[in-house]
C-alpha cells in the first residue's frame, strides 16, 4: 500500500475548475435528494425566540421554560422560528498532520474536497458563507457571504491555501477572534485533524454562542493498522521516520491513541449528530447526504 506524504508547499491546482466540477453534483444532491433537508439540519436550534406555548408530548424537554412553568403549575416551552438565513462560517485547522495519506489521497486533500462542498451546499441554498483558515504559518480570514459567485471565490482561495510544511509546528488556532467573527446562532463548523488533546480554553464560549459542529477524515490506517512485513512512515507529527513492525505494543499504543481520541472529539462534540468522520477513501457528498439525513430523522433535533 503506498505511502502519500506531501512535503512540498503544494496548493490545489485549478481549485476554481475543481469547484464546479463538484457544483453539479451539490445541486443534483440539494434539487433531488436532501430538497429542504440541508436547511431545516442546519438550523438546528439557531432560531429566533417567539413565544411561550404549553408543553406537548414529544416536544423538546431542552425548550422548556421553567420560570414560567413554575408560575403556572404545568410544563411551558420556548417556541421558535426559523431565521431567514443560515450564516455559516468554516474554520479549517490545517495542522501538519493533514499531510499523511496511505492511498490516492492524504487527509488534507479529502478534507479540502469536504470543505468544498460545504460551501457549495450554502451557496446554492443562498446562505451566507465564510471561513477562516488556520495553519502554523498565520490565520487568514474571509467574511460570511451571499452569492454563487461571491462563495465559489471565496471557496477557490480556500481550496488553494498553501499546505504548511510537514515540520512545522502547531496551530494557533485564533478562538478569541472566532467569538465574534460571526452572528450569534451561526453554525461554526471545525474541520481539522483532532489529534487528542484538552479542550481548547475558548471552546466553551463558542459553544454557547453558535451552532458547532465538527467534520474529521481519518486514513484507513489510522483506524487499523496495516498487517504485514514491517515498513517506515513519515511521522508528520512528531517529524520522524517511524518504523512500524507490527508488534503488540504498537497494536496497544495505536488502540490507547484511538480511544484518547474519541474521548476528546466526543468531548468536543457531545451530540452525535454534530460530529461527521469520513475516510479518504468514502465518497464526501454521500456522507454529508447520510449526515443531513440523520440530523432530520424524528426526535433528532437537539
Amino acid at each position: 500500500m503506498p505511502l502519500k506524504i506531501d512535503t512540498s508547499n503544494a496548493r490545489i491546482d485549478n481549485p476554481l475548475a475543481l469547484l464546479r466540477q463538484l457544483e453539479w453534483r451539490v445541486r443534483h444532491a440539494v434539487e433531488n435528494i436532501l430538497s429542504g433537508e440541508y436547511r431545516s439540519a442546519f438550523r438546528g436550534r439557531g432560531m429566533e425566540f417567539d413565544q411561550v406555548v404549553k408543553y406537548s408530548f414529544g416536544d423538546d424537554v431542552r425548550d422548556i421554560d421553567w420560570n414560567v412553568t413554575a408560575r403556572l403549575g404545568e410544563p411551558y416551552r420556548k417556541k421558535f422560528v426559523e431565521e431567514r438565513e443560515v450564516t455559516l462560517l468554516l474554520v479549517f485547522e490545517d495542522s501538519p498532520s493533514l499531510h499523511f495519506g496511505s492511498g490516492a489521497q492524504s487527509k488534507r486533500e479529502a478534507l479540502m474536497e469536504l470543505a468544498g462542498l460545504v460551501m457549495l451546499l450554502g451557496a446554492v441554498n443562498r446562505d451566507r458563507v465564510g471561513f477562516v483558515h488556520a495553519s502554523p504559518d498565520g490565520t487568514l480570514v474571509r467574511e460570511p457571504v451571499r452569492g454563487r459567485g461571491q462563495i465559489l471565490h471565496s471557496a477557490a482561495t480556500l481550496l488553494a491555501r498553501p499546505a504548511p510544511d510537514p515540520t512545522a509546528g502547531p496551530v494557533a488556532m485564533p478562538w478569541r477572534f472566532l467569538s465574534r467573527a460571526a452572528p450569534k446562532h451561526s453554525i461554526l463548523l471545525w474541520l481539522g485533524d483532532f489529534a487528542p488533546r484538552p479542550e481548547p480554553e475558548g471552546w466553551p464560549v463558542l459553544r454557547r454562542r453558535y451552532q458547532t459542529m465538527g467534520f474529521r477524515v481519518d486514513d484507513p490506517w489510522e483506524q487499523a493498522l496495516p498487517t504485514g512485513e514491517n515498513f517506515a512512515a513519515y511521522d508528520p507529527t512528531a517529524g520522524r521516520l517511524v518504523t512500524l513492525e507490527g508488534s503488540a505494543a504498537e497494536r496497544a499504543a495505536h488502540a490507547t491513541w484511538k480511544r484518547e481520541r474519541e474521548d476528546a472529539w466526543e468531548s468536543l462534540f457531545p451530540d452525535p449528530l454534530s460530529r461527521l468522520v469520513v475516510t479518504t477513501e468514502q465518497n464526501r457528498l454521500e456522507a454529508l447526504v447520510r449526515f443531513f439525513h440523520a440530523r432530520m430523522k424524528p426526535g433528532s433535533r437537539r
